[in-house]
């Protein structure tokens, strides 16, 4: 199934298939000129593999809270961060590991991150 996903002005297209688990993935890796125009705000290119943004919270309660957030929206997108907490903060990776890199997928859920701010 083709998906097709509108990040600040640009649109993004990119198959979608079913994963040796069965979940979806996006197998086209966008290249380093498409990134730098869709990248979310916050969030950092590491290598050109992974999408990461660190977060920080008044308490412990409110970052778990946050998580809890987060896992309910990856769960709707079959995406799954790499991720860390510590106390007040969390430490989000986002990448698409059938792909090798970072995807319309993990650009997706870093915009729907944004928005459980």
């Amino acid at each position: 199934m083709r998906r097709r996903i509108l990040l600040s002005g640009l649109a993004v297209t990119g198959l979608m298939g079913a994963t040796a688990n069965g979940a979806n993935a996006n197998n086209g890796k966008l290249n380093p000129q498409q990134l730098a125009q869709i990248v979310p705000q916050g969030w950092q290119v590491i290598a050109g593999k992974k999408l990461s943004r660190e977060f920080k919270f008044k308490d412990f309660v409110q970052a778990f809270g946050f998580m809890t957030k987060v896992g309910i929206a990856a769960e709707k997108l079959e995406h799954h961060p790499e991720w860390l907490n510590i106390y007040n903060s969390v430490s989000i990776d986002l990448t698409t590991h059938d792909a090798g890199g970072i995807t319309s997928l993990d650009i997706e859920l870093a915009t729907k991150i944004n928005a459980l701010l």
